[in-house]
């Protein structure tokens, strides 16, 4: 009997999609207990050190200050390129900001890696904030 690996890009579909739906629960199941969210990677308002948001009980107030008060956040993946136990999805992320009237766009590569055990260990998008282009969301 063979098994079938739950790929790096499998579980970076399995992530936006929870996002999308806001089902907070489902995105933190996706993480291994040990995971790391770097978002964005290095130095951020949302991570000042650049050190990540290490482990379940970080990456989910990360979710609840970051990801929650968004009205809606969707993504777009141009390409997608998975290598080993990494996957990187170059794309577009919109995030309709508190209040729903201005849409902060951000142009990246969102790189997902698996543990080997159907679980993420870590989530890292590179993307700046100085590039973040906002905009009225009837524009979108």
């Amino acid at each position: 009997m063979t098994t079938t690996q739950v790929t790096a890009r499998e579980l970076g579909k399995r992530s936006r999609a929870a996002v999308e739906a806001g089902d907070r629960d489902g995105w933190l199941a996706l993480f291994a207990e040990d995971a790391v969210v770097q978002d964005p990677i290095g130095p951020s308002p949302f991570d000042p050190e650049g050190t990540g948001h290490r482990g379940l009980g970080a990456i989910a107030k990360f979710y609840d200050e970051v990801v929650a008060p968004s009205e809606r956040i969707t993504f777009e993946i141009e390409r997608s390129y998975l290598c080993g136990d990494e996957v990187a999805d170059v794309g577009i992320i919109r995030t309709w900001l508190a209040g729903g009237r201005h849409v902060a766009v951000v142009r990246g590569v969102y790189t997902y890696r698996a543990d080997g055990n159907g679980k993420l260990a870590a989530l890292r998008p590179s993307g700046s904030f100085d590039a973040t282009e906002l905009v009225a969301a009837e524009d979108v």
